[in-house]
């Protein structure tokens, strides 16, 4: 990854212009697909195929030997983490995204899922938390505003 891209993607992420934030947003997400070249992509997408199938055994089978064989590979430990979320299993995928934050702390699709997890097991401090941090890498976010509206008026 190159820092300088990076960065200015990053900084492309709090222009006011949506067309500007859609362009870096595509962007880091294609850099983060393409970290581990061919052979990471094309298990990534036969693992969302096998997710949008059904095929969940086959799937998890399929991102724990990618993640086995590429420990560092973020985006692999968050499409689990996907996997996870979309079972129900959200302590799961909430140690995964936590995973994908540490290998790349400005994964603001690994901060979004951490404040669903949270949500979702009504720990409504820490997913407002982790949705502020989100929307620190994308202040446009409304979908970050919106839950952190929401989850504030479920606290007690």
């Amino acid at each position: 990854m190159d820092d300088l891209t990076v960065k200015a993607l990053l900084e492309d992420l709090k222009n006011s212009d949506e067309g500007v934030r859609d362009r870096a947003t595509t962007e880091l997400w294609r850099i983060w697909f393409e970290e581990k070249g061919d052979y990471g992509i094309e298990m990534l997408r036969r693992s969302q195929i096998l997710l949008e199938a059904g095929d969940f055994s086959r799937a998890l089978n399929m991102l724990t030997k990618l993640i086995s064989e590429y420990p560092d590979f973020a985006e692999a430990w968050n499409r689990r983490a996907v996997l996870y979320y979309t079972q129900g299993n959200y302590q799961k995928s909430l140690i995964d995204c936590e995973m994908v934050i540490k290998l790349n702390p400005i994964h603001f699709g690994a901060l979004h899922g951490l404040g669903l997890c949270y949500a979702a097991l009504g720990n409504y401090r820490n997913a407002i938390h982790a949705f502020r941090r989100t929307l620190e890498i994308q202040p446009y976010s409304l979908v970050n505003q919106k839950l952190i509206l929401e989850c504030t008026a479920r606290l007690n």
